[in-house]
């Protein structure tokens, strides 16, 4: 009774959590520097216009497809997005259409595109400076030991390489680097060649040399908001608000955001603050800066810091439920599928394979199905993904327990008159409580690593640092999600391994008696 309660009341919190206020304005971002910021200075513009409504940030969710499944989901309201982006990945346009085409063909997704904010951030490749010469595309086709690192976005897109290298006939095969760690793995000589937004902080930073499009493969990639229709008339204030920043980010001041990011080490938040405060007067009653100054600019905090920010709190609660709810849930799965296989040796492998398939499901691609699936990103498919991975050592453990039971027990208890499942309660699930409790504890350690995953798609918990510490290569970030991870880890193995000792200490006691 006790074990049913405490599942139920974890579903319930999981479910709060799930669940989004249909008052709240959603605004959401990319996993790169750019997005994140953009999205906060949505997120901050709408809160000054509207300070009764509520605002939330969902950041750095994923890449185009992700970020796109949750806008039609209804999950996020608005997120900043790329005019060339909408036109060629989105709508699947194999050249440029305008403007008021690509507004048609998006209404019957319930989808807008406005708001342009006065700069393009076209992709560019990049080399580092040197006297190599190269300084067009095209060149390129001719130097085939050249090493490309290019995103996986880039990689994949219709805009991205593949159109690149048929338009120039580059002989080249990439490599996949997240965005964040491009720029240090080409300064450090492990690759030569990377792709660039226009607007990064980095090319001027690390002189880098960026490569003439001298066939005009890029299309403009104009800064712009695709978002949902309904949003304008559910929000107006805020809408109105977020319609005055029309043209009034140049490329200069993009670029400057961004280097406060990713060489000064401010916070996304403090930056899109600072800019806003310097560019536009804030609402009344809204909190501002000083005279209305820039806020000082934060010098980047330490690895301490970072650990023991006022987000651990948040994100330890947020990471430990979806571990809790995704084994408690995997047990209420994989249990009764593992007595099920040892009891019919005919579907045991079947059971096995089955289970043992959808753990080699790559994790964000499972969770890229999940997200058109269930209608909705956040807390529901991360938990779903977990479920999934957890399952394989509950049933392996549970069958594995039952059918190590000594055949002489089962006759004895069958012996004294039990039934099936009286046998099964009393005699073989006890008996196999140690192996079961082993699989159990595999499943939890492996799901507080995998939960990281969840932040891809804005369920939060360590992965939020993790995943901002990729798109800033902030290692000091990076390990501030992963070091509590790994403690987590820890901590949980420990307390089944004082379960597993407990339970042995009970049926010894229960045997002696």
């Amino acid at each position: 009774m006790r074990g049913r309660l405490l599942v139920l009341l974890a579903l319930s919190w999981a479910g709060a959590a799930c669940a989004a206020p249909a008052d709240t304005l959603h605004v959401g971002s990319k996993r790169f520097t750019e997005s994140y910021i953009l999205g906060e200075v949505l997120a901050q513009t709408a809160a000054q216009a509207a300070p009764n409504a509520k605002v939330e940030h969902l950041q750095g969710l994923g890449n185009t497809a992700i970020v796109l499944a949750a806008l039609r989901a209804g999950r996020i309201d608005v997120y900043p997005e790329y005019l060339g982006t909408i036109d060629l990945e989105i709508l699947k346009h194999t050249r440029a259409a305008p403007l008021e085409q690509i507004r048609r063909e998006l209404a019957p997704m319930g989808l807008g595109v406005a708001v342009p904010l006065g700069f393009n951030n076209t992709y560019a490749l990049a080399m580092r400076g040197g006297a190599d010469g190269l300084t067009k595309l095209s060149e390129l086709a001719a130097q085939p030991r050249l090493r490309f690192g290019l995103s996986h976005e880039f990689i994949g897109r219709a805009d991205g390489w593949p159109g690149l290298a048929r338009r120039y006939g580059l002989p080249q095969r990439p490599e996949g680097l997240d965005h964040g760690i491009a720029y240090e793995a080409l300064m450090q000589r492990q690759v030569d060649v990377i792709d660039i937004y226009s607007t990064d902080a980095k090319i001027r930073q690390y002189g880098l040399r960026v490569l003439e499009d001298d066939r005009a493969y890029f299309p403009r990639y104009d800064a712009v908001l695709l978002y949902r229709l309904d949003a304008a008339a559910r929000f107006p204030a805020a809408w109105k608000a977020i319609t005055q920043l029309e043209g009034r980010i140049s490329a200069a001041d993009m670029i400057a955001m961004n280097a406060a990011a990713e060489i000064d080490g401010q916070n996304f938040a403090g930056v899109a603050r600072d800019w806003l405060a310097a560019h536009q007067p804030p609402a009344a009653g809204a909190p501002s800066t000083a005279a209305g100054q820039a806020a000082p600019a934060q010098l980047r905090e330490g690895l301490l810091a970072k650990i023991f920010d006022q987000n651990l709190w948040p994100l330890t609660r947020q990471h430990v439920t979806l571990v809790l709810v995704a084994v408690l849930l995997a047990c209420l799965v994989g249990i009764p599928l593992g007595v099920l296989a040892a009891a019919l040796p005919r579907l045991r492998q079947v059971v096995l394979g089955l289970t043992g398939v959808l753990q080699t499901v790559p994790s964000l691609a499972l969770l890229a199905l999940l997200i058109p699936l269930l209608g909705m990103i956040g807390t529901a498919p991360a938990l779903v993904a977990l479920v999934v991975y957890a399952l394989l050592p509950i049933v392996r453990n549970t069958c594995t327990g039952l059918l190590q039971v000594p055949a002489g027990l089962r006759l004895a208890a069958q012996a004294l008159g039990l039934r099936t499942m009286q046998r099964l309660v009393h005699v073989e699930l006890p008996l196999a409580l140690p192996v079961i409790l082993a699989g159990v504890k595999t499943a939890a350690v492996m799901s507080v690593g995998t939960a990281t995953i969840a932040a891809f798609i804005g369920a939060g918990g360590y992965g939020e640092r993790i995943t901002i510490g990729l798109a800033l290569n902030d290692n000091a970030m990076l390990l501030a999600g992963a070091i509590p991870a790994a403690l987590l880890a820890l901590l949980t193995q420990a307390a089944f391994e004082l379960l597993e000792r407990l339970a042995s200490r009970g049926r010894a006691a229960s045997q002696r008696m």
